[in-house]
């Protein structure tokens, strides 16, 4: 079938909408759907090119899911995936389904099993824009405006911001034709997200692990990589390869990776297990909008936690450099989702993370129970938007900081948490005290140095330790129903 009708506008043959129960021969559809919609654009982008245009408009469209139910489902109310919220009709446009082949089957399984009802594969009504379309052939790329003869956007669909948003995570959306959303992003969404995660990291998405680890310093990279190499020598790791900027991969630790001459705008590394278990590391740097950012792009991925170990001042003279901060709270003075996510929503600690984080910091330390409290503590961690916050009117500051009863103060992991809450990722924060500004304790050159080379190591390894564990619990126990709206997706 062809989705439009005008003969002025030119679309690839592809079959029909059909009821599937079989979640891989689910996903076979929308894969063979998108591969004929994007060789079709491929094609006829390519030929335009050569030929220019002939008064005619190439458009194909993206796959979509679609599930109609008519009754309530007797699911399992631990469960906060995998159902739909009330009776009616549920569709997700979807790109890549070859990049989550694994997220798709699951997610469509539970939603056959929960419902007893078939999934409808076919065309949907959403052009895919050229400029997705075309990522994925590497000799092919998308001129800028006026660097052709003609005008790309009268020949085919290109981006439309306008309709890529988050209204569906922000619990803004409202359907046009009483349809409800089935998953968190829309393909066009997911499509932009795609793009931008290979231009600030370097490295394409499908090396992504599902656990990240956001740092804001280059020494936890060091150690990160030193780490996966001794993985890499260890045939009973489960660890396969370590892909570094650039999108260099390697499989033996003893092999040596080119330097990167210019490096990204957040470098990012993956430790890969063949399941996608593995770790990913993103140094965002520093500040919240890098932090935002970062997790606005990789949110698209879905993934199972993401944890932030990075430095922070210490508020409290009981503190010493080096020590942990668990957070279990947050005061967001970082500003930047506060469109997006009112300071009036409060961002809770998410248990799983929370004792993860809490045992790797034993394991690693060796110390047990009230023991513990010698090198860590537990409490809201502020993040604030002025990295030289100090050397303003101190009044209002500290007195916020202290009514807060805010421990340690950054520029990231509130805003980390916070989309972590948005995009109902599972989050948490483990912070190492490198500074006590309050207390006289300024972060200075060559204290800074031997600091950070006593303490990189055992900080990265307590987070590495806690995403080993989160790796092992079952995904309906980690992602937490504390995640979830009253009018949820049943996607992940």
């Amino acid at each position: 079938m062809t989705p439009h009708t005008d003969n002025r506008i030119i679309t690839p043959t592809v079959p029909h909408a059909e009821a599937f129960t079989d979640p891989k021969a689910a996903v076979d559809r929308l894969e063979q759907l998108y591969n004929a919609a994007t060789d079709f654009l491929c094609e006829k982008f390519r030929l335009v090119l050569e030929s220019g245009p002939k008064a005619k408009r190439f458009r194909a469209f993206y796959p979509e899911i679609r599930i109609t139910t008519t009754s309530f489902a007797q699911v399992d109310s631990r469960l906060s995936f995998g159902h739909v919220a009330e009776p009616g009709t549920h569709v997700a446009t979807i790109t890549r389904p070859d990049l989550f082949r694994n997220y798709l089957e699951q997610q469509i399984d539970l939603l056959i099993c929960n419902h007893s009802a078939p999934v409808m594969i076919g065309p949907s009504t959403t052009p895919i824009p050229v400029h997705f379309a075309v990522s994925g052939d590497t000799n092919l790329t998308v001129p800028q405006e006026g660097a052709t003869a003609f005008t790309l956007r009268d020949v085919f669909d290109v981006p439309v911001l306008s309709t890529t948003n988050d209204d569906i995570v922000n619990g803004t959306f409202v359907p046009e034709d009483g349809s409800a959303p089935l998953a968190p992003f829309t393909a066009q969404r997911v499509d932009y997200s795609l793009a931008r995660l290979s231009h600030y990291t370097a490295t394409d998405a499908e090396h992504f692990q599902n656990h990240v680890l956001f740092t804001n310093y280059q020494f936890y990279v060091s150690e990160f990589e030193a780490f996966a190499r001794q993985q890499l020598n260890d045939p009973a790791s489960g660890y396969s390869s370590f892909v570094s900027t650039g999108n260099c991969e390697i499989t033996d630790g003893d092999t040596p990776i080119p330097t990167v001459a210019k490096q990204p705008q957040m470098p990012t590394y993956h430790l890969k297990r063949p399941d996608g278990s593995g770790i990913t590391l993103v140094n965002i740097g520093v500040g919240p909008s890098n932090a935002k950012t970062a997790t606005d792009h990789i949110a698209v991925l879905r993934p199972h936690a993401w944890v932030m170990v990075g430095h922070c001042a210490g508020l409290r003279n009981s503190q010493s450099l080096g020590d942990f901060v668990l957070a279990h709270a947050y005061l967001r003075e970082d500003h930047v989702l506060d469109d997006d996510l009112p300071v009036w929503v409060p961002i809770p600690a998410l248990a799983e993370v929370q004792i993860a984080l809490e045992q790797a910091v034993a394991d690693v330390t060796d110390l047990k129970g009230y023991d513990l409290k010698r090198v860590m503590r537990t409490g809201t961690v502020a993040t604030i938007d002025n990295r030289n916050w100090e050397l303003r009117d101190q009044s209002g500051p500290v007195q916020r900081l202290s009514q807060s009863r805010a421990i340690a103060l950054d520029m990231e992991s509130a805003t980390i948490a916070a989309n972590g809450f948005r995009f109902r990722v599972p989050y948490g924060t483990l912070l190492c005290v490198s500074d006590k500004p309050l207390h006289g304790e300024l972060k200075l050159p060559g204290m800074a140095s031997d600091f950070y080379q006593t303490q990189v190591a055992r900080h990265l390894m307590i987070g590495i330790r806690a995403m080993e564990t989160l790796r092992e619990m079952p995904l309906e126990r980690l992602h937490s129903r504390k995640l979830r709206s009253f009018d949820e997706t049943a996607f992940l």
